[in-house]
């Protein structure tokens, strides 16, 4: 399977997924505090913004431009709307989530929640599932279209382009993490000082949540995608994804037999043979995408068996198509939502290792 091939059905499949939520479906919203989404919804609102015009912002493609301060806002791929909800900006357009979406709304939970928080009941929600509709992208008349966090091509890049300014991702597709994310759509929208903030806030946020479970704190972690339906090969996120990254903001790490086999840092996976999964002996846990079947199918394989981490059960499945792992790939939003769960089932495959 080719890196753009997997790809496509990695954004089908996971779009993201991950980082975290079709988890326990309660945000943690119940505090005396201002929430995160709060204060930030009301810094974007009631504070005029300081920011200095033109922007300037380099990325991958070379760099963008942005003459005035932004009114209308568009967003596409995956979570970069998150990002503009959570400085309290409804985007007038952005691209429909195709994974872990539990409706036909084509959001996620963290997404509708926080429009409705912001009393938008009809958002403009791109159907590009399988292409750019570049058509209805222009028709919303943005000022500027984040892609902070995708997986445009020169072309398509080019040809949004001609739409409005696009901020397009740092270095490679599809390995921005969530800090990036917020640094640079930001950035686009004019928000460079509350981007700081919110980002200020998510950090606080998890390092609290973290705190509550000190057993996570250095142990090793891999986040993998096995597939029970082919055990022949598969493939294992690298810390320079968003789902690997966040698993080191959680006080893990990634072991060394893992590490020393990425030879690219912008490769956001490299696809392994199941005759070398000896590189994921040094992992005290394992994360993966599957059901209720995946673990008995690796334990029962003769070659994947062998791994510590599995012989043990010390495995976390997340189950498919769920918000849980949808949110593989946080965000602000996503992060604030699926965090308790995930970092239970953390937990409970932790306490497996002896």
């Amino acid at each position: 399977m080719n890196a753009k091939l997997f790809t496509s059905l990695l954004m089908a499949m996971l779009m993201i997924a991950l980082v975290g939520c079709s988890d326990s479906a309660q945000q943690s919203n119940a505090k005396s505090e201002p929430s995160t989404e709060e204060t930030n919804t009301e810094t974007a609102e009631n504070e005029e913004s300081t920011t200095e015009y033109p922007i300037v912002i380099k990325h991958a493609f070379g760099e963008t431009t942005i003459e005035e301060k932004p009114e209308n806002v568009a967003t596409i791929a995956w979570s970069n709307h998150d990002v503009a909800l959570a400085l309290g900006v409804v985007p007038v357009g952005f691209s429909a989530a195709n994974y872990g979406v539990q409706d036909d709304s084509g959001m996620l939970p963290w997404t509708a929640e926080k429009l409705k928080e912001l009393g938008e009941e009809s958002p403009n929600i791109y159907q590009d599932t399988d292409g750019l509709d570049f058509e209805a992208i222009a028709d919303s008349n943005p000022d500027v279209i984040l892609a902070a966090y995708s997986g445009i091509t020169q072309e398509e890049y080019d040809t949004l382009s001609e739409i409005a300014p696009v901020v397009a991702y740092q270095t490679s597709p599809w390995v921005a993490s969530w800090r990036e994310q917020v640094t640079y759509n930001s950035m686009g929208m004019g928000f460079e000082e509350e981007g700081k903030q919110l980002i200020a806030d998510t950090e606080k946020l998890i390092a609290d949540k973290a705190s509550e479970y000190p057993e996570l704190k250095g142990k090793k972690a891999t986040f993998v995608s096995i597939t029970a339906a082919d055990l022949s090969k598969f493939y294992v996120y690298t810390p320079g994804d968003p789902r690997g990254a966040f698993l080191s903001e959680l006080g893990m790490e990634y072991p060394e037999s893992v590490t020393s086999q990425i030879t690219d840092p912008n490769q956001f996976f490299i696809e392994v043979s199941a005759e070398n999964a000896d590189m994921l002996n040094g992992a005290d846990i394992l994360v993966s995408y599957g059901d209720e079947n995946t673990l008995a199918a690796l334990q029962a394989d003769p070659i994947l068996a062998k791994i510590p981490a599995i012989e043990r059960g010390s495995v976390v499945i997340i189950g498919d198509n769920t918000p849980l792992a949808a949110s593989g790939t946080p965000s602000p939003l996503s992060i604030e939502y699926s965090i308790d769960e995930y970092l239970t089932l953390l937990s409970e495959a932790v306490s497996k290792v002896k």
